[in-house]
């Protein structure tokens, strides 16, 4: 969708080929990169799973038709302007007036709600939260793709009263907008039907006067999940992503979570502290997650410590939890795929004991987790929107040498031991631990200034 939108802005006629379900967000692509209404041309229907007569016969019959007919049609000009507001009206002022019921029906009516009961935005609310920031209401903080539309501390303040935030959180919510709106955290892909989901990680001092949650249940309890929720409304209302339209997620994903590190019981330097921040400062990371579920639990025996156990569960399950297709491959595209490794202290404290520095488990997990060659083409060939083999990958560069093996034989599924990231959170009294994968996200962190 990008290379279309250049060729235009060179002058050059370019069509977009989609199938059923992507013409919206290809749209919404080419609007954020600056097109108006770009040339797009849908496939009928799930093309990876038609028989080839049926793609031959839509190719000629349908598909090349609309190729023709959105070639041969006048084309608005380039869009350049960057609007300053999000969301039609929802910028602080009154744009209606009822009851409670009212003011929901009408903010879904709207796209605006995440489809559950929302906490009116009215002006008076939206003040006190103002009152938490030094930045001017209409200061832009960021431009946020793909609608590319303005947040600024009002509208994200609307966010977070919807959302039912406390004001003295509006802080965690500015430095948040700041990291997704960065180039590296790669919001402008999120809305793939994989279902990424952008979650944030909250470090310092200020995590534990905020009420921020880093043990038990950590992502239902205090201020996580209201910061979630306006993590999700601003992604919706300010970044322009909308369920089942240009944010796709086949299946969906249930919320935006938040989390804090423990690091009053972690053996290891805290993640702010890890990537170059003092321990002192109190920051923000966007993170991303395509996975969630059963976090496995962890038991030494005769035969096996505690630490090793969680060792080979971290490499078991990095085999596991992601798009194999997608996370081996090398260079910026593969790096983008991160993972996060959330540790429950006593496990933390098991590999600690073993010596165990955070990346010396991620040069373990690197080495160890592995699958048959066989195994890794079925799901490059398959489950890859190229349909690559294992030489293909490797004829252009995705993949090493080293992947040139016999079937049977055992390969790496990590393009480098650099995309793993440590936060130690959750029960401490618990011995489990859960692989999160990015999706296209990288972690983008930021100081939370008060």
């Amino acid at each position: 969708m990008r290379p279309a939108a250049e060729a235009e802005k060179a002058g050059i006629p370019a069509v977009v080929v989609t199938t059923t379900g992507f013409t919206t967000i290809a749209k919404s692509v080419g609007k954020s990169e600056g097109i108006a209404n770009l040339r797009v041309a849908e496939y009928p229907g799930a093309v990876g799973v038609h028989p080839e007569e049926l793609v031959d016969a839509n190719v000629e019959n349908v598909l090349f038709d609309r190729i023709v007919s959105e070639l041969t049609q006048p084309r608005t000009a380039v869009v350049r302007e960057v609007a300053a507001a999000a969301s039609g009206d929802l910028v602080g002022n009154i744009v209606f007036e009822g009851t409670y019921d009212e003011i929901n029906a009408y903010f879904r009516s709207k796209s605006w709600s995440d489809e559950l009961p929302i906490t009116p935005p009215t002006p008076e609310r939206v003040a006190v939260f103002l009152k938490n920031t030094k930045r001017a209401p209409d200061e832009v903080i960021a431009v946020l793709a793909q609608a590319n539309l303005a947040a600024t501390p009002r509208n994200i303040a609307v966010n977070a009263v919807m959302a039912g935030c406390k004001p003295e959180l509006m802080p965690v919510l500015i430095a948040a907008v700041e990291a997704i709106a960065d180039n590296n955290y790669n919001l402008a892909n999120i809305g793939s039907t994989w279902g990424v989901q952008p979650f944030l990680l909250v470090n310092g001092p200020l995590a534990k006067q905020l009420g921020i949650e880093n043990g038990p249940q950590l992502v239902n309890r205090g201020a996580n999940p209201s910061l979630g929720r306006a993590l999700a409304l601003i992604i919706k209302n300010i970044a322009g992503y909308k369920y089942g339209s240009s944010y796709m997620g086949t299946f969906g994903y249930p919320l935006n979570v938040v989390i804090s590190e423990n690091e009053a019981v972690t053996p290891w330097e805290p993640f702010h502290v890890e990537h170059g921040f003092n321990r002192e400062d109190s920051t923000v990371t966007a993170c991303g997650t395509v996975t969630w579920g059963w976090p496995p639990a962890i038991y030494g025996t005769p035969h096996k410590t505690a630490a090793q156990a969680a060792l080979k569960f971290l490499a078991l399950e990095t085999t596991k939890k992601p798009c194999l297709a997608r996370l081996v491959e090398r260079g910026p595209n593969g790096f983008r795929n991160m993972l996060t490794f959330m540790i429950a202290p006593p496990v933390a404290k098991a590999l600690a004991d073993e010596g165990y520095t955070k990346q010396k488990i991620r040069e373990y997990v690197y080495e160890h987790a592995r699958v048959p060659a066989h195994e890794l083409e079925f799901l490059i060939e398959y489950g890859h929107s190229e349909a690559f083999k294992l030489s293909d990958m490797i004829a252009r560069g995705l993949l090493p040498e080293e992947y040139r093996v016999e079937p049977d034989a055992m390969v790496r599924v990590l393009p480098s031991p650099d995309v793993i990231e440590i936060v130690v959170c959750g029960d401490p009294d618990r011995n489990r631990l859960m692989v999160l994968w990015g999706g296209y996200i990288s972690p983008v962190s930021k100081i939370i200034e008060r």
